[in-house]
Parts: C-alpha cells; sequence; structure tokens
C-alpha cells in the first residue's frame, strides 16, 4: 500500500527527494521542510506525480 512520491522544492521548483507514503492513512498531500542543495537552505518541499 506505499506508494513512492516525489517531493519538489517550492522556491527553485527542483524535484529533490523521494520518500514513501501510505495512501490508506496519508489521504492529502505531504509537505516537508527539507534542505534544498540548490538554493542553500531549508525550504518547504510539496509531494508531486
Amino acid at each position: 500500500m506505499r506508494d513512492i512520491i516525489t517531493l519538489q522544492c517550492t522556491e527553485c521548483g527542483r524535484r529533490n527527494y523521494t520518500t514513501t507514503r501510505n495512501k490508506k492513512i496519508n489521504k492529502e498531500k505531504i509537505e516537508i521542510k527539507k534542505y534544498c542543495k540548490f538554493d542553500r537552505k531549508h525550504t518547504v518541499h510539496k509531494e508531486v506525480k
């Protein structure tokens, strides 16, 4: 039931991270604050397809 998702930086628009999530438990899209190596700072990363 776990799906692989890609996380995209909201500032630069690059897809930096991949992770998994359980579709049954987490129905909404994930937003995580992670480090962006292109911006060299912590930014919000949103789930994309």
